[in-house]
């Protein structure tokens, strides 16, 4: 991963310390459109009855069962998981969600061809440039020369500066720290927006009488790198094993599936807890710059990041004070 601070400085820093001692790669970078049409293809249609083309209306859920409505569609159920991502309109019901622009982040997308200077070992890059803090930019390689390119920022700054999200991307674009990787890049299609609700209030109901939410449902997206597909994952994974506990005990209440609860922030908990202080760090564009400057100065420091991104105890160091007035003097 590379990180470039707001005043310019930048450092690379690998996600494991020995990265060619090992197999598989730590990460994987793919246009979403692939990444879930690789997904539903490894659905076993002998599992599951799918419809395409049906947008849920609504869903009622009492006692007895979960009642599924589409334009043309009524299913009823035992149990309900809700992946629906951030329409959230389970959650929103039942589960008492709503919108809060400090645990919501607004954030655009766009594939370019022909971006220079990607990294030659796929390094993903995040930039938090003074346009859009605290948020950041970010360039992602893709295969054939393609690169994921973005911005994504705190929906309550959004708001409160009354901030034009799409514009402030192409001004960064076009600003003299991009400008020249951007001269011969062409944009793909058109430039995306989309809501992220973030894992940064602190253990939120996940589930309830007859349902569980899974990934953004859930607001488990990471609140520092914008990262949700990895928590959805692994989420989805925890729900369904916790439905088949419940169908096997024939007991779906909120009382028993509050397991699930446990499970989810018992795994991601301790992670979304750092990254939410991490996020509030970025308020402070000065520490930032001289973290960056001391880390890439200091091998000792640098190692200690790479060790930060495969072990969750040692990245808790960023949430101390003391870790800071170390690196001043470092």
């Amino acid at each position: 991963m590379i990180f470039s601070a707001p005043d310019g400085n930048d450092v690379s820093i690998p996600f494991r310390y020995q990265p060619s001692d090992s197999e598989d790669s730590p990460g994987f970078v793919t246009k979403r459109i692939d990444f879930d049409n690789w997904l539903f293809n490894k659905l076993d249609i002998n599992m599951a009855t799918v419809f395409q083309g049906h947008e849920v209306e609504d869903v009622i859920i009492d006692e007895k069962q979960v009642t599924v409505k589409s334009d043309d569609y009524i299913i009823n159920a035992k149990l309900l998981i809700s992946a629906e991502g951030v329409r959230t309109l389970v959650a929103k019901k039942y589960g008492g969600y709503k919108m809060e622009p400090q645990h919501h982040c607004a954030g655009l997308r766009a594939y370019y061809d022909g971006v220079a200077g990607l990294d030659e070992n796929g390094y993903i890059e995040l930039h938090f440039v003074k346009e859009s803090l605290p948020g950041y930019f970010w360039i992602f390689p893709l295969p054939n020369g393609q690169a994921n390119v973005g911005i994504g920022m705190l929906s309550k700054y959004v708001s409160k500066k009354k901030v034009n999200l799409k514009k402030v991307m192409l001004e960064v674009i076009e600003s003299p720290k991009f400008k020249e990787r951007f001269k011969n890049a062409n944009l793909q299609r058109k430039i995306q927006g989309w809501g992220l609700p973030l894992g940064s209030k602190k253990n939120r109901p996940i589930s309830g009488n007859r349902f569980m939410l899974v990934g953004d449902s859930a607001s488990l997206i990471d609140p520092f790198t914008g990262e949700g597909i990895g928590n959805a994952m692994f989420s989805g994974k925890w729900a369904a094993e916790q439905a088949r506990d419940a169908l096997n005990e024939g007991d779906l209440s909120a009382t028993a599936l509050k397991q699930y609860d446990k499970t989810v922030y018992k795994k991601i908990g301790g992670e979304l807890r750092v990254s939410a202080v991490m996020q509030k760090l970025i308020k402070y564009p000065w520490l930032f710059n001289l973290v960056i400057r001391k880390v890439k100065r200091n091998k000792e420091l640098r190692d200690t990041i790479t060790f930060m991104f495969d072990d969750v105890e040692l990245r808790k160091k960023f949430t101390n004070p003391m870790f800071y007035l170390r690196v001043l003097f470092k």
